[in-house]
């Protein structure tokens, strides 16, 4: 597949205000904003919103996601999830960034049409979710019929260069009618040759680097839930350089 003639669209993943500002000063065009990327996103707190209305020169998608682990939702979930998109589209964020699936591989439509009517004049993306679909082509015309305006993919994959045939495909057939914001793994080594290969206009990636922590005081015999003491004591950010290398590789 040829190069693309405009450079695509680059978005960020990141957690909380601090890796918001560094994406934006890094050179991103819009930011994911989550909580804890440790378990895949989940959403952030209304106070994190509110700051990040306050300090964002480029637009910001929320993700509504009330856990980690699969896409099968409870009522009560569901519930939390349809609240949470009604109060972000009353704070006037540009999108939110939501996923539902049945038991058997599909997508809910009934709960997905839910949530973007709920979402209003938001941008509406449906998630990773989408990559635990059983049949991608039709997951991809379910989101079409439930007017959800992107979905981000790695191709069922790992990473969206073993998943780059399957990504092309998702752009042909999605036309017009829905975007296809391509992730996994993407960085300065990789990400023109998966542009290349698959023709997206809107690419996805996190860029984040551990640093340890800066408490002088640490207690061993103690740790807030986790197996992994050490992790109290180390911090994810995001990799302000690592954006813009990324970035400058595409855009080259």
């Amino acid at each position: 597949m040829s190069k693309n003639p405009q450079p695509p669209l680059i978005e960020l993943c990141v957690e909380g205000i601090d890796g918001l500002l560094a994406a934006q000063d890094a050179g991103a065009d819009r930011v994911e904003l989550c909580a804890s990327l440790v378990e895949g996103g989940i959403t952030p707190s209304l106070g994190t919103v509110r700051a990040a209305l306050e300090l964002a020169t480029v637009p910001f998608h929320v993700i509504v996601r009330p856990r980690g682990g699969d896409f099968l939702y409870s009522e009560a979930e569901y519930r939390s999830m349809l609240a949470d998109v009604s109060a972000l589209a009353g704070l006037g964020v540009a999108g939110v960034v939501v996923g539902c699936l049945n038991a058997d591989g599909t997508i809910d439509e009934a709960r997905m049409g839910e949530l973007v009517r709920a979402a209003g004049p938001l941008n509406v993306t449906c998630h990773r979710a989408f990559d635990m679909t059983r049949d991608p082509a039709e997951a991809l015309e379910a989101l079409v019929r439930c007017r959800v305006g992107r979905v981000l993919t790695s191709g069922q994959r790992d990473t969206a260069l073993g998943g780059a045939e399957l990504l092309a495909a998702l752009v042909q057939q999605a036309g017009e009618r829905i975007i296809i914001l391509g992730c996994g793994g993407l960085d300065p080594d990789n990400i023109a040759e998966v542009l290349a290969r698959t023709g997206l206009k809107e690419m996805h990636f996190a860029a984040l680097a551990d640093v340890p922590s800066a408490m002088h005081y640490r207690n061993p015999r103690v740790g807030m839930g986790g197996s992994d003491l050490d992790r109290e004591y180390r911090t994810t950010v995001t990799d302000g350089a690592l954006v813009a290398a990324t970035i400058a590789a595409v855009r080259a």
